[in-house]
């Protein structure tokens, strides 16, 4: 799970909303990559979060302000499914019936730990513009403007070997949105999200190793526990 969002360091203010948004979508991917398929009964996959300087040639419209304070954020690890089949039939044939829905229940959880990075930058910008996010009108392609444009990518390449019908993709893109959405509205879940990018933006490195994430991960989510009991 490979995914670039451009940002800047937290140096001047002006340059802080730009931060925030890209954090919180790359803490989105993290907390469903973990949380996600722990719930899920999945094998705990590695990953972490790089944060590296940029070419001076490259351009993003990701990217706000000042050149000499251009980094890329990225997730780079965290998939199940770590090379993509021609189709799925191809990829199960001679598996049991229980092995088959294990594979299949990994790939889908790729997609949903995909879905959650845009679907998370969405909820901030809403509740910072103090709107709602509205499920009814989250599609596939509205994405693109929350830093979802690799994430589509990576959703159309899994589609590509999962369903040949373009109805029943329609109906398991849907199915997936919704699975997504209900992670990031589940308050345990925000707070871990937030939490994640607020570290993100604080701290000055270069690396994030899965270790440190699901520490901070772990402690939001424990600290949310706390608090519903009183």
């Amino acid at each position: 799970m490979k995914r670039n969002h451009i940002f800047n360091r937290a140096i001047n203010p002006t340059y802080q909303e730009v931060n925030r948004k890209v954090a919180v979508h790359e803490a989105g991917h993290a907390a469903a990559i973990y949380f996600g398929n722990k719930q899920k009964r999945l094998p705990p996959v590695f990953f972490q979060i790089f944060i590296t300087p940029v070419n001076d040639g490259l351009q993003s419209s990701r990217f706000l302000g000042n050149p000499d304070i251009k980094y890329i954020a990225n997730i780079d690890g965290g998939r199940l499914i770590h090379t993509l089949p021609s189709s799925i039939e191809e990829a199960t044939s001679g598996f049991s019936s229980e092995q088959k829905m294990a594979y299949q229940q990994a790939f889908e959880a790729d997609m949903i730990n995909i879905l959650v990075g845009p679907l998370a930058e969405a909820k901030y910008i809403s509740q910072r513009d103090g709107l709602l996010i509205n499920p009814r009108f989250t599609y596939l392609n509205a994405l693109y403007y929350f830093g979802g444009i690799s994430d589509i990518e990576c959703i159309n390449e899994y589609l590509n070997c999962f369903l040949a019908n373009s109805e029943l993709r329609r109906q398991k893109i849907a199915e997936l949105l919704w699975a997504a959405f209900s992670f990031i509205n589940e308050r345990s879940n925000w707070r871990a999200i937030t939490a994640l990018a607020d570290h993100i933006v604080r701290e000055d490195k270069t690396i994030m190793e899965c270790n440190e994430i699901i520490g901070v991960l772990e402690t939001a989510n424990h600290g949310s526990a706390f608090q519903a009991l009183f």
